[in-house]
């Protein structure tokens, strides 16, 4: 019977190099009192001894789990996965974080929970309970349910809340309301005035962030708005709905701002649907900018929402945090920009 391999523990790595378990410990968790070459015969006895952390190890003896864990809505997200329409806010929201994770010595783990439900509570205790992380991220619309944040305060775990108000603690946005502003000036430069906006789901605050930015832009420039806004949910079918009563208008928009990506391609399919063309009857511009918009015709103008950045940046700031190390004014600003395709041209002239 074939002897089972004896597991290589930090006490070999510190006999192999020469150093104290402490030293080895000290590599192990990244910490920044540790010199260069230090770190380096530490890391080379790890290297050929091929010793791996034990996290229950660490757990057990207080240290750190060295995770991150990302919450993101379970509803939405198998939603979106059986749909299969080329939304990549997990794709992108995981390359940030995992990078970010990976620079220091940390694992990102996903998990799906439902904020809408009562359960919301038992199923993250559960996941605090297997994973004890050392920090949460919070995207949109986990940052605005108190259940979550209050448990996480109960547990004295730090959290950073995406696309939510600040209320204290961690905070990071994509500048929703500048970039709405962004757009809405973009076409206003490219002589619109009839400028329409479907806004997104009120669960969301994101959603009235991108709708202020529209309005603020539009009473910058003199432009009314009465009757030029319509809310959907951010599917497919409701912007279907909302495109159709703003273009079944007497004085119609000749631009359309969409809150998303889904209800952006909605007004598209509406627009042709009444014989209009884009953009030489009516302007579109998306915000998200999935890979799915560049391959509608004609592909859409979008206003790019740095996933990946905000993601990377949320993770910074809690490893920042559990290092004890100054922290910027809350909230962090990742903006985003516009994306220029060829969904948008100047209004056309009266007949």
């Amino acid at each position: 019977m074939a002897r089972r391999r004896q597991s290589v523990t930090i006490k070999h790595v510190a006999a192999d190099a020469g150093v104290s378990l402490q030293t080895v410990s000290r590599v192990i968790n990244n910490e920044a009192n540790v010199r260069p070459e230090m770190k380096e015969r530490v890391q080379a006895s790890i290297d050929k001894l091929g010793y791996v952390p034990s996290i229950a190890a660490q757990r057990m003896s207080g240290s750190r789990s060295y995770i991150i864990l990302a919450l993101n809505d379970r509803e939405r997200t198998i939603e979106d996965w059986r749909a299969r329409e080329g939304s990549d806010w997990i794709d992108q929201m995981l390359l940030g974080g995992m990078l970010k994770c990976a620079e220091y010595g940390y694992r990102l783990l996903f998990e799906l929970v439902d904020t809408h439900s009562d359960h919301v509570e038992r199923e993250l205790k559960g996941a605090i309970a297997a994973l004890q992380p050392d920090g949460v991220v919070l995207t949109p619309p986990h940052g605005e349910n108190k259940l979550i944040t209050g448990l996480l305060d109960k547990h004295k775990i730090p959290y950073v809340k995406i696309g939510a108000r600040l209320n204290g603690g961690l905070a990071i946005t994509m500048g929703d309301d500048q970039l709405a502003r962004m757009a809405t000036d973009y076409l206003v430069e490219k002589g619109h005035t009839r400028i329409g906006f479907i806004a997104g789901s009120r669960e969301y605050i994101i959603s009235q962030w991108r709708k202020d930015g529209w309005l603020s832009a539009m009473e910058a420039h003199g432009l009314d708005t009465e009757g030029l806004c319509e809310r959907g949910d951010f599917s497919f079918a409701s912007g279907e709905q909302s495109a159709r009563i703003l273009l079944g208008q007497a004085n119609r928009p000749t631009a359309i701002i969409a809150s998303n990506d889904q209800m952006a391609m909605a007004t598209n399919t509406v627009a042709h649907e009444m014989g209009l063309e884009v953009p030489r009857d009516l302007s579109i511009i998306s915000f998200d900018n999935t890979p799915v918009v560049r391959f509608v015709r004609p592909p859409l103008t979008a206003i790019d929402q740095p996933i990946a950045e905000t993601v990377s940046r949320a993770v910074e700031l809690l490893i920042k945090t559990q290092r004890g190390e100054e922290l910027p004014p809350m909230p962090v600003v990742v903006e985003g920009g516009l994306v220029e395709r060829e969904s948008v041209a100047p209004p056309p002239k009266p007949a």
